[in-house]
């Protein structure tokens, strides 16, 4: 079982270093990771510059790119074999509802999906990044159960968000779906020292709404979400509707 773990929030990350263990423990592990942090760098490809991947450590490799650049670096260059899995993970916050649409971990497993590979993407909804550690039978149970499917669906990744609590609080594992969050008061006015207007995005409030098996319930309740996603966004629903407007005639 080969099984290539990259993330968005650098090499060093604790997330990365959790998962490359639990990996470790059901196949060969190869870690190809930015090496720095790239939240919120969702599908991003960098193409105005050269990249390049550094070797850390046996099996163990960085660059100075996006997570999307590192799998795509990893499977075209550093590996001599196509994996089994991508895992992508463990990232240092949730990645629920929309949060998905602009998550370097979710484009990292996307990434390993666009080439046919069974890919997962994993975050941790704590601030407390050291209780991880006592997640670990749980991810260890829920990793080897992953890869002993026999039949991976096509084009569907899993997107896993753990609960923020000790591992023995843990209730079990949900299948659900994504809910939506709603951001307000996330974009921050402020003066450079010249005293030119600027603008930080990120913090402000969130609202959560969704179904009663949607993601941010499950983790909420202390459960485990993994919700199956695939990249086609039609609205299919809508597909003869919109014919009707006899767009362009």
């Amino acid at each position: 079982m080969q099984i290539l773990v990259s993330n968005d929030d650098g090499i060093f990350a604790q997330g990365i270093q959790v998962l490359e263990d639990v990996c470790g423990e059901v196949g060969e592990v190869t870690v190809v990771a930015p090496d720095r942090e790239q939240s919120a760098a969702s599908h991003a490809l960098t193409v105005a510059r050269p990249l390049r991947p550094v070797q850390r450590e046996p099996h163990r490799f960085q660059v100075d790119g996006t997570p999307t650049d590192c799998v795509l670096i990893a499977l075209g260059v550093l590996l001599q074999h196509k994996p089994d899995f991508v895992f992508s993970g463990i990232n240092h916050g949730p990645n629920m509802g929309e949060d998905v649409l602009y998550s370097g971990t979710v484009a990292a497993a996307m990434e390993g999906l666009s080439v046919g590979i069974p890919s997962v993407a994993m975050s941790y909804a704590g601030g407390n990044i050291e209780t991880l550690a006592s997640q670990h039978e749980w991810l260890h149970r829920l990793v080897a159960d992953i890869v002993a499917v026999e039949s991976f669906p096509e084009d569907t990744l899993l997107n896993v968000n753990l609960p923020p609590v000790p591992g023995p609080a843990i209730r079990g594992i949900k299948v659900t779906t994504l809910g939506r969050r709603v951001f307000s008061e996330s974009l921050k006015r402020m003066n450079d020292p010249w005293g030119q207007e600027t603008y930080w995005i990120g913090g402000g409030k969130s609202s959560w709404s969704g179904r009663e098996d949607s993601d941010f319930r499950a983790v909420a309740d202390g459960f485990i979400s993994v919700t199956p996603l695939h990249v086609d966004l039609t609205n299919y629903k809508l597909l003869e509707s919109v014919r009707s407007w006899n767009l362009g005639q």
